[in-house]
């Protein structure tokens, strides 16, 4: 027995649904995820309604969001956050010819776990879907070259009258640092450094349904809907010294 294809078939394969309003793009991206074996296609939507309609109908859930901005009657900000809201593991990958922070800081908040600029979009799609599942994050280095000089300058433009350490600040931040249990923070340090929900409970001997719990914990305690958004609120907060 090939034992290499019987590890393939024992491993869990992930649901896409794909939003995109380009009917030669959506084909691409079907080709590419029925060509893997680790996915399985869906369906897809042309429009914000039709997406948010399949939602409101599927039975099943859908593990991953592969989804454009820019649509005919709207913006794929609003199936991204109904997506995370109605399945909390469903994990939304932006592809998109918008390539500005705004947009790009915008569909983290809303729960994107990754940021893909259509020009530097990779030919095998589904191997980047597969690895964001593993835990990735992916992101075009042309975006993250932008958010991070986004992110620099809020930096710079922070108020000079307040200084760290101060009274009002030190309370604050202490009062942030016993926000997340000690497990829960372990569990959002690890999500930071790039590790998967499996790789997770098998350092900390745990099993991946406690370590879900953990993470379905901490993103109540933090307001978020996915691992970038927990590991960026976690960061602001100083609950995170070194992200990534």
């Amino acid at each position: 027995m090939n034992i290499e294809a019987q590890d393939d078939a024992s491993l869990r394969r992930w649901g896409v649904l794909v939003v995109e309003d380009d009917s030669r793009a959506r084909a691409f991206f079907e080709a590419s995820v029925q060509r893997s074996p680790r996915l399985f296609w869906l369906g897809s939507a042309g429009t914000v309604q039709e997406a948010l309609g399949w939602l409101s109908r599927t039975t099943t859930i859908p593990d991953v969001l592969l989804v454009d901005l820019g649509m005919p009657d709207g913006t794929g900000l609003d199936v991204i956050r109904e997506a995370v809201s109605r399945f909390p593991g469903c994990e939304p990958l932006v592809v998109s010819v918008f390539g500005d922070e705004e947009n790009v800081l915008a569909s983290i908040e809303a729960g994107a776990v990754g940021y893909i600029h259509k020009d530097a979009a990779p030919e095998d799609i589904a191997q980047t879907i597969v690895e964001m599942k593993a835990g990735a994050s992916p992101i075009s280095p042309m975006i993250a070259r932008r958010v991070l000089a986004k992110y620099r300058s809020l930096q710079t433009a922070a108020p000079s009258g307040t200084t760290p350490g101060s009274a009002p600040e030190a309370a604050a931040e202490e009062a942030d640092r016993g926000l997340l249990s000690a497990r829960e923070h372990e569990v959002l340090t690890l999500i930071a450094r790039g590790f998967s929900y499996a790789e997770i409970a098998r350092l900390k001997g745990l099993s991946v349904h406690t370590v879900q719990t953990h993470i379905k914990n901490l993103y109540g305690k933090l307001a978020v809907h996915s691992k970038s958004e927990a590991v960026f609120e976690a960061t602001r907060l100083g609950l995170l010294s070194h992200p990534g």
